[in-house]
């Protein structure tokens, strides 16, 4: 089978444990890909949701089996907590052999640009300051996320590609588009102070790539909703990765299979 082959592959917000991640398509992107280093950046596992309520189907033990067997098959595996699994704070770095969790970490790419990787959340003034309303917001969303699985059933019956109705949301409510806005100039004021190129989170379940200022703002997405990663590319350039996009995906292994160099459109790293 043709694998999509990279430098560097960044996910976030799988929220394995809970009803909505979409582990199944987290896997298929997974045992089609390979790269030298994994990044996972937060909310890979949802501790909130396990503490409520015990869920946890073959496909994501399969998913958290998969990442082991690339870290023994020598590629590195960077586990960077997020508030959902936080509880992996309380063990401060750790090395497992080719497996490494932390709090932040520093990528740098083939041309020497350096990134901070964080999942985000400390530069979410709710999460930050009023956890009790983060907690209402997590109940909203997942009600959000149970409409969002009835109309993508109805969508696929008709034929349609997924749509991420939470994602849509974002884009179209002022509310939304304010808090995004600021978490994302937050944490591009962070990634400036440490003196970085640019920076790598997840949290807010926002695909994005684009400039702020002089800082190149890098968001992986989720696999609850958009099914979204970042790449690294083997020419060292970033790319987002929609795998529910099924025209997109055609067109990356079309190219392996025409042997044809890849070249896609991001940000040169």
């Amino acid at each position: 089978m043709s694998k999509l082959k990279f430098k560097s592959i960044f996910i976030s917000d799988a929220h394995l444990g809970s009803k909505g991640s979409q582990a199944e398509k987290l896997l298929d992107f997974l045992n089609r890909s390979t790269a030298d280093a994994i990044y996972l950046v937060g909310d890979i596992i949802d501790g909130w949701q396990l503490n409520k309520k015990w869920h946890w189907p073959e496909s994501h033990g399969k998913v958290l089996k998969k990442l082991i067997s690339f870290a023994k098959e020598g590629k590195k595996i960077i586990y960077i907590s997020g508030n959902h699994d936080d509880f992996l704070r309380k063990i401060g770095n750790l090395n497992l052999g080719n497996i490494k969790i932390c709090s932040e970490f520093t990528h740098e790419t083939k041309s020497k640009k350096k990134y901070l990787v964080i999942h985000g959340d400390q530069y979410d003034n709710i999460v930050s300051n009023a956890r009790w309303l983060a907690l209402i917001g997590d109940i909203a969303y997942n009600f959000t996320l149970i409409i969002n699985r009835y109309i993508n059933r109805l969508r696929k019956l008709l034929g349609y590609d997924y749509v991420a109705i939470s994602a849509w949301l974002k884009r179209r409510v002022k509310l939304a588009v304010n808090f995004v806005s600021d978490y994302e100039k937050r944490i591009s004021e962070a990634a400036l102070i440490k003196k970085m190129d640019g920076v790598i989170c997840g949290h807010i379940h926002h695909a994005e790539l684009r400039k702020i200022g002089s800082i190149e703002y890098l968001n992986c997405g989720d696999w609850v909703e958009s099914c979204t990663a970042l790449v690294e590319n083997i020419n060292g350039e970033m790319q987002i990765i929609n795998w529910s996009c099924k025209k997109q995906i055609k067109e990356l292994f079309d190219r392996i299979n025409s042997k044809t160099k890849i070249i896609p459109q991001g940000i040169a790293a």
